[in-house]
């Protein structure tokens, strides 16, 4: 679990980046996990967003998203949800310790 000094944190470090994947009509599927699952990989932190044609609640898109990648779910707000999984070969994001 993230602490919230290590959420603020990745939050900020989140700030400038992009939307990477869109959860659009169709929800969460295993193809998008997969491939939200290697971009955590090479990245550590991403972006996505809910568009406003999603069917379901976007809470439950975050907590699928996040569970679907074995990711941390560091923000949920308005329709974009930020993600985390420290990466097993590419680290580059150096979290604060844990106190």
């Amino acid at each position: 679990m993230l602490t919230t000094k290590q959420k603020s944190f990745l939050r900020s470090e989140a700030h400038h980046l992009d939307p990477i994947f869109q959860v659009g009509k169709g929800g969460v599927s295993d193809a998008m996990l997969v491939q939200i699952k290697e971009a955590l990989e090479k990245r550590e932190l991403v972006k996505i967003s809910i568009l406003q044609n999603n069917e379901d609640g976007k809470d439950e898109v975050a907590k699928a998203l996040a569970k679907g990648t074995k990711s941390q779910l560091v923000q949920l707000i308005g329709h974009t949800v930020i993600l985390y999984k420290q990466s097993v070969h590419n680290k580059r994001i150096e979290l604060p310790v844990k106190r």
